[in-house]
């Protein structure tokens, strides 16, 4: 027998594969995109900005530049999305089309709206495009927004050539500018735009809103770790949830995961080489630079949180009228090693530097720093021991006793304190489930008042309802019934449709 081996070119082709098994797979999307705030309601820690700009839409006083400010993953093209969106669909009564727009928005595939990064378009030539394309009217929207991030980032040039349409933009045409470096954008800019500032967010509000993402994701995460994560995020909510999106995969993430995953910053150690310094001992300050460089901690992280402590320390020197000379002096030695740390060769040198100075200095015990820091001790620990005493007796006599059936018995009361009409219908639309410590759950017939409830800022709303009843922290937690039963609703009678829709509108 002769076996024949076929040439490339005439061998038979494998089977294609069967129609629908070529499925595509999506990447998933990440919590920080998942949980971006759609609406003014949804942003956390900037209502300031958020009431003004309600207030300006209610009126129809929208202006046609604005430019918003601050740290980085503090929600400003958040709050540019969210504007436009009003802006886009302001008069826009067909539901078809509207929600057409906001699609568009979302996939950012929407011709009436363009949202660029300064960064990697800086010359002249992308801006004159962009004007350009202005003097057309808009296509699908009411309007035409221009979302320009890290505008700071443009050419003199650009600016140039963007500030005249600023002056005079076309009566549909809209710029929201965000920029992290605003003292790196031209006055004459400055000057044509409404200008908002953006603060960083309080760890207490990262630390909830990381709390409901975790719960609405099925991520076991404690309170230490979140704490850490919100610490370590100085006051940026995206960068806090792209941490615990990386963090997810871990089964249960503790405090431990979260500083392996980070790595340390050394704020431990912050006490331990102020008491050092404190008794001039020069043998423990190198042994703590020694131990610095042996885990790893960035000399720059370390000098921050050694200026985060001095800076409170100061503040409460301060109030007491205490001179601001010793904490100033040793604030400035810190901020001139932090400087030198990022050009030096050996960082770690710097820092054994700064400290030994600090060291060696001779200063008035009863005036220095760590002088007042321990009388001040000594007395505080006083004032905490009495306030903690008269706060326990305040609240045996005020506060009631916090049990399931004292928050049924109250829950009547406590409704009609929500601001909210919207919120005050679906708490009625809710049954009290179960306390367990300072947890509540509330067992909701309907998804649409469990979504209205736990909206970040209705929630956090009705726990400071709650608290000002009870004089404590209780956290809600909004659950769906699937089965309806009648029986175990809170309240007596059915809610009185007539009068739940009055209440709302």
């Amino acid at each position: 027998m002769v076996h024949v081996t076929l040439p490339n070119a005439i061998r038979p082709l494998p089977s294609p594969l069967p129609r629908g098994e070529g499925i595509a797979i999506l990447p998933p999307v990440s919590l920080y995109r998942k949980y971006r705030p759609k609406t003014f309601a949804g942003v956390i820690g900037q209502n300031h900005i958020v009431q003004t700009l309600e207030r300006a839409v209610e009126r129809q006083e929208i202006a046609h530049a604005y430019i918003f400010s601050g740290p980085r993953g503090t929600g400003k093209t958040s709050m540019a999305r969210i504007l436009a969106t009003v802006i886009l669909t302001k008069g826009i009564t067909d539901m078809t089309i509207r929600s057409q727009i906001l699609k568009g928005i979302e996939e950012e595939n929407l011709v009436d709206f363009l949202e660029i990064d300064a960064a990697s378009h800086t010359q002249v030539e992308n801006i004159r495009d962009l004007i350009e394309k202005i003097q057309f009217s808009p296509v699908a929207a009411s309007a035409k927004v221009y979302v320009i991030d890290e505008v700071h980032m443009l050419s003199k040039n650009a600016f140039n050539a963007l500030l005249k349409t600023l002056e005079e933009p076309p009566k549909y045409a809209y710029f929201i500018l965000a920029t992290t470096e605003l003292w790196k954008i031209p006055a004459t800019i400055q000057s044509r735009c409404q200008r908002f500032a953006f603060h960083p967010l309080r760890e207490e509000d990262i630390i909830r809103q990381l709390q409901f993402i975790a719960d609405q994701e099925h991520i076991t995460i404690d309170r230490p770790a979140l704490r850490t994560i919100a610490h370590h995020a100085q006051g940026g909510m995206r960068d806090a949830i792209a941490l615990l999106d990386q963090l997810r995969s871990i089964g249960n993430i503790t405090a431990a995961e979260v500083k392996r995953s980070i790595g340390e910053s050394g704020e431990e150690l912050v006490a331990t080489m102020f008491d050092a310094l404190e008794k001039h001992n020069a043998k423990t300050i190198t042994d703590l630079t020694q131990e610095l460089e042996e885990r790893g901690i960035p000399p720059e992280l370390f000098l921050r949180e050694c200026l985060v402590a001095t800076r409170r320390t100061l503040r409460e020197a301060v109030e007491d009228g205490e001179s601001p000379t010793p904490f100033l002096h040793l604030m400035d030695t810190l901020l001139t090693a932090l400087r030198e740390v990022r050009w030096s060769p050996l960082p770690s040198l710097v820092i054994e530097s700064a400290f030994l100075s600090l060291c060696h200095e001779e200063k008035d015990a009863e005036r220095s720093f760590f002088g007042w820091k321990r009388r001040r001790g000594t007395d505080k620990k006083k004032e905490q021991e009495e306030k903690t005493q008269d706060t326990k007796s305040s609240a045996i006599l005020e506060a009631p006793e916090i049990a399931l059936e004292t928050l049924q018995d109250r829950w009547s009361t406590i409704i009609p304190t929500v601001r909210s009409p919207a919120v005050r219908m679906s708490l009625k639309n809710c049954r009290l489930s179960s306390l367990e410590g300072t947890n509540l759950t509330m067992i909701f017939q309907s998804a649409f008042h469990r979504d209205k409830v736990a909206e970040v800022a209705a929630s956090r709303e009705i726990e400071q309802c709650i608290a000002s009843v009870f004089k404590a922290q209780i956290r809600i937690r909004c659950l769906l019934e699937e089965e309806k039963n009648p029986k175990t609703l809170l309240q007596t009678d059915a809610v009185d449709l007539a009068q739940a829709a009055a209440e709302v509108f």
